[in-house]
Formats: structure tokens, C-alpha cells, sequence
């Protein structure tokens, strides 16, 4: 991690940030994570957290809780979180699995999953995040009518994710197919090169019933 990062996660986790423990454990009361009641945003795998500022930072009246794994990202996220002076972001630290399990049925008005890892090899599908099971599990976490969106520049990826979308019962696609990309999700550098690479962005926005 840089200087920079270091000092951010130092000084700021235990203000924006939590761990998740695993196995079982008690709910997380969200209001009192952000300290006032707002739509809730969860933002799985949020990487360095460029995308996850930006939302928040254009979207002040609902709240963002990210989650990540990758400690330089959730430094970068806390550094950027302090100085773009965002009072709507917290960072879990662990498995979003765990944190969702861990978060109230109907508390979120989007969860959003943003070019999670492929895991091409056939042998490792099982590892997806995107699966039946972990699907329910999202969209029973979802209030009537939020949103679950996910984006993927890996075709093979992009059409499983369709299958398993449409086929769970709990959810709509307004779209009929793949989304048109939606303005308000910002360009990342990982999106660029993937785009440069000739990969084409596959979004799918879904809502529940």
C-alpha cells in the first residue's frame, strides 16, 4: 500500500469501516452503521472504490455499504471517503456472503455487483458469484422493487448470469435481456481495458417483485 493508503486505514477504519467475522453472528442494524435511516446501496467486490465514491458522492441521499476483500482497495476507498468528504460510504472488510447474511431481509434498495471474477475454467463455475443459491440470498436482501445489477465484460459469464436471473422466481428483468449500460455507472480503468481489449460490457439490472 502507498503512504497515503496506509495512513487513511490507520486513521479511518474504525469511524467508516467494519469487519466481518465468519460464521454466525449478530444482524447488522444499518442505520445505526450510517447514523440515519436512507436507502442502502451494497456494492460487492468494490475494488480500489473508485466507482463506489463516485456513486455515493452523485447519489447523497441513499447510504453505500462496499465490501471487499482487498485491503490497498479498501484503504484507497476510506482515503477517498475523506477527501471528497463522502458521509454516505462504509467499508466491510471480509466474505459479502457473510455480510449479507448478516444483513437484514428487505434492507437494501440496490445491491450492485460490478465485474466480479469470471472464473473461466469450468472446473471453477462453483466459485461464481453469481449462482442460484447466492441469488436468492441477494434478492431476499432486497426491498420490493430494488434492483440487483451486475456488469461483466466476459460473454460466456454475461449469458450464465442471464440463465441464472431469469430463472429465479423473486426477480423481473424490465429489459427484456442484456441492459443498456445506465449513465450512472461510472467508466472504470479496468472497464476501459477491457473495452480496448474488444470485450464487450454486459449489464444485467433485474428488480424484485
Amino acid at each position: 500500500m502507498t503512504g497515503r493508503q496506509t495512513d487513511a486505514l490507520d486513521r479511518l477504519f474504525s469511524a467508516y469501516g467494519l469487519d466481518v467475522p465468519d460464521g454466525p453472528g449478530a444482524p447488522i442494524e444499518l442505520t445505526g452503521l450510517f447514523g440515519r435511516t436512507a436507502p442502502v446501496v451494497l456494492e460487492i467486490g468494490s475494488g480500489m472504490g473508485d466507482t463506489t465514491a463516485a456513486m455515493a458522492g452523485a447519489d447523497p441521499d441513499r447510504d453505500y455499504l462496499a465490501v471487499e476483500v482487498h485491503t490497498p482497495g479498501i484503504a484507497n476507498l476510506l482515503d477517498l471517503v475523506e477527501r471528497r468528504g463522502l458521509r454516505n460510504v462504509r467499508v466491510a472488510k471480509g466474505d459479502a456472503l457473510e455480510l449479507v447474511r448478516r444483513l437484514p431481509p428487505g434492507s437494501l434498495d440496490a445491491v450492485h455487483v460490478f465485474f466480479p471474477d469470471p472464473w473461466p475454467k469450468a472446473r471453477h463455475h462453483k466459485r461464481r458469484l453469481i449462482q442460484p443459491a447466492h441469488v436468492a440470498l441477494l434478492g431476499s436482501r432486497l426491498t420490493p422493487g430494488g434492483v440487483l445489477h451486475c456488469a461483466t465484460d466476459w460473454a460466456e459469464y454475461a449469458e450464465a448470469m442471464r440463465e441464472t436471473l431469469d430463472a429465479d422466481p423473486e426477480l423481473v428483468n424490465p429489459h427484456a435481456g442484456f441492459a443498456p449500460r445506465p449513465a450512472h455507472r461510472p467508466v472504470t480503468k479496468f472497464e476501459r481495458r477491457a473495452l480496448l481489449a474488444g470485450r464487450p460490457i454486459a449489464d444485467l439490472i433485474y428488480r424484485r417483485r
